[in-house]
């Protein structure tokens, strides 16, 4: 690419190429909110066969950030991100322990205000023989002007929404650790790693509503593209490996949520792909 030469970037589209040259093409402010998983840069062996995957199922290509570059590597995705997010906005950053400290300090750099430090927990980790399980995940929920942030408190529970026991659904819902499954998506094709519909669903109701842009710098499968499409905001989203590219678009243009190696199987309900 040619400097000062952007390729132009057009909602509901996704684009197999670098993220930090692709939101060039992305005019100021025009982004409404921001969910992303980005590499880990920990030396990960994407098709060993754990999680319950078979090597074969796993799509190839899984591309690595060397330790080394990780700050600069995030320091040059979130001025761009800063750049295009509108001051309503929000960005959600996910990032295991290793190399959180960069993504931290990063943010602070670039200048985002951190709203809060949210705990993924999931169902189970790798298993270990010198140490604890690493069983969450970490999730940076920040924004650019917080007297301007969206936040819909009640997208998903009323006040006086109480579960079986009494207890309020609401407050449940809104503390900063989250108890939401991973998906084995058993016998079909599926990339290293991907959010789950449940989670990227609860941001979305808390943080956008419906016609607004959502974007995903480091698209994976397309997992957040596949919610935002189901859930009535345009979305947007780059993917430098060709492999999960084409997995994505072909979910996204097909309108399924799992894929087969074999055939392909749809489901009325986004959510009842969980296994």
């Amino acid at each position: 690419m040619n400097p000062g030469i952007y390729t132009p970037i057009e909602i509901d589209h996704i684009y197999n190429m670098d993220c930090t040259e692709g939101m060039r093409g992305i005019k100021d402010e025009s982004i409404d909110l921001v969910v992303t998983d980005p590499p880990f840069a920990i030396d990960f062996g994407p098709a060993r066969e754990n999680y319950n995957r078979k090597h074969s199922r796993v799509l190839s290509g899984y591309k690595e950030v060397p330790r080394h570059e990780y700050y600069k590597f995030t320091l040059d995705w979130m001025t761009e991100v800063y750049r295009i997010l509108k001051p309503s906005g929000s960005m959600y950053v996910f990032s295991g322990w290793n190399n959180l400290k960069d993504i931290l300090v990063a943010i602070d750099e670039v200048g985002f205000t951190t709203v809060n430090h949210i705990i993924w927990k999931y169902q189970f980790g790798v298993a270990t023989k010198r140490r604890f399980v690493t069983s969450h995940y970490h999730c940076l929920y920040v924004c650019k002007d917080d007297s301007k942030r969206k936040f819909f408190t009640y997208s998903r529970f009323s006040p006086d929404s109480r579960d079986e026991k009494g207890r309020s659904n609401l407050y449940k819902d809104l503390e900063d650790v989250w108890e939401i499954k991973r998906e084995y998506w058993t016998g079909d094709k599926k990339t290293p790693t991907k959010l789950p519909a449940r989670l990227i669903e609860k941001i979305l109701h808390y943080s956008s509503e419906e016609g607004d842009i959502v974007l995903d710098p480091f698209l994976g499968s397309g997992q957040v593209a596949v919610v935002s499409k189901r859930m009535k905001r345009h979305f947007i989203g780059f993917e430098i490996v060709p492999e999960y590219y084409e997995f994505a678009r072909q979910r996204l243009e097909t309108d399924l949520y799992r894929i087969k190696a074999e055939d392909k199987v749809t489901y009325p309900n986004l959510f009842e792909a969980e296994t």
